[in-house]
């Protein structure tokens, strides 16, 4: 006789490993699927902007934190690549899912808050480090850029990715249509990325910017990565990694409460 006071119990341990590894196997294909999208797009991009701020600009812009223009902006472009397609990641898994209406095929296996929240943002990480390991080639290879401090790059280029992988959940479960998760991408994503010190030391700023530019969490991301590269930034990396951690930890943690209530995910 079946003992229903046992219904329901979690089989799996503290940790469902095998629906974690498969979710976060998952989300690492679908970008890696359409790589020439997903990778090869946002490298080229990446290209762009250094082109055409090397032909335009880099002869004539002096030195900037003791390294040629072009090097300057090189991590801010970077990081500003990361953390776009890290959003991306997300935020198209979860909108898709809520488009077509199969949302509920990974709300329904046995996986706590915690191991779906794990399970996306493993995709948004593992497209980041790909991402910047691709710039960071390119830039070796055609602007001779090293790297200064690559654990600090490895640091900020991961919290990156889990910052706007969790932004890029919380966006898709408060959008209910693609318009809606594209004004949120114009008009939030877009902003906090060209509005950090990527183009730009912030020290040339009137001071009215200067302060708006250090509240807004991804200016610190930016300046991470670029003192991780060249070994000279606007900020201490020792200052922004608790910045950034703060603003993770929320993010990640309004993901979680999201997921356990089912908020616009569950009817």
């Amino acid at each position: 006789m079946t003992d229903f006071r046992e219904m329901g119990v979690r089989r799996f341990g503290s940790v469902n490993w095998l629906g974690l590894r498969t979710l976060a196997r998952r989300e690492t294909q679908r970008f890696l699927a359409v790589w020439s999208q997903t990778l090869m797009a946002p490298l080229i991009t990446a290209g762009l902007f250094l082109a055409i701020f090397s032909l335009a600009i880099g002869t004539r812009r002096g030195d900037v934190m003791g390294v040629p223009f072009v090097q300057f902006i090189a991590p801010g472009i970077l990081m500003m690549t990361v953390i776009q397609n890290a959003f991306a990641n997300t935020s198209s898994a979860i909108m898709i899912a809520k488009v077509q209406g199969n949302i509920v095929d990974t709300l329904m296996p046995p996986l706590s808050p915690a191991e779906l929240v794990a399970g996306y943002l493993s995709g948004s990480v593992s497209r980041g480090i790909f991402v910047a390991s691709a710039i960071l080639l390119v830039a070796a290879v055609f602007l001779g850029q090293g790297i200064a401090h690559p654990l600090w790059v490895l640091v900020y280029v991961v919290l990156g990715s889990v910052f706007l992988g969790s932004l890029g959940i919380v966006a898709a479960i408060l959008a209910n249509k693609f318009d809606q998760m594209a004004a949120i991408t114009n008009f939030v994503i877009t902003p906090l990325s060209f509005l950090s010190g990527t183009f730009y030391s912030v020290e040339g700023l009137p001071r009215a910017m200067q302060i708006i530019t250090h509240v807004n969490p991804v200016f610190y991301l930016i300046d991470g990565v670029r003192y991780g590269v060249i070994g000279t930034s606007d900020s201490s990396p020792w200052i922004g990694l608790p910045i950034v951690l703060v603003f993770t930890g929320g993010a990640v943690a309004l993901c979680l409460r999201w997921f356990r209530t089912g908020f616009r995910l569950k009817a």
